[in-house]
């Protein structure tokens, strides 16, 4: 059985001051975490590509991500040199394994891509590792 005694359900609600910037160089909407929630063991964001963004080329350490895309579109540079690509779209699932390199670019110069982000790591910024001698691989 498990133990409740201390645990509760949490309500995160959408606030514009509840965003942050990412070590990754986008903007995200803090929603559930170590943090916001008391998570153990993930964390779930709500992120934002503005049109012609991109983010810093990184990857997580330890943690695996999962994301869907709300609204837009993106394309993924990923690998050991971002030698591989993905493209997605609004209503399709990015799976993203612990410790691989990758870039996410919204290719679109109109509009934004909206994402929601899971990760295996509850505190979600912990185990980011910049990977600043892989920017240049890619060109927006």
């Amino acid at each position: 059985m498990i133990n409740s005694r201390n645990k509760t359900c949490t309500v995160i609600r959408a606030q514009d001051s509840d965003t942050y910037e990412g070590k990754q160089g986008l903007s995200y909407f803090a929603g559930i975490s170590a943090q916001s929630a008391g998570a153990h063991a993930l964390c779930m964001h709500l992120l934002t590509i503005p049109p012609g963004g991109r983010a810093h080329a990184h990857l997580h350490e330890q943690h695996e991500t999962a994301i869907y895309i709300l609204s837009g579109q993106t394309e993924v540079w990923y690998g050991e040199e971002l030698q591989e690509h993905l493209a997605t779209k609004a209503g399709e699932f990015v799976y993203i394994p612990a410790g691989i390199p990758h870039l996410p670019i919204n290719p679109d110069q109109s509009e934004p891509c909206v994402a929601v982000i899971a990760r295996t790591d509850p505190n979600e910024q912990e185990s980011v590792v910049l990977l600043p001698q892989l920017e240049s691989k890619i060109s927006s």
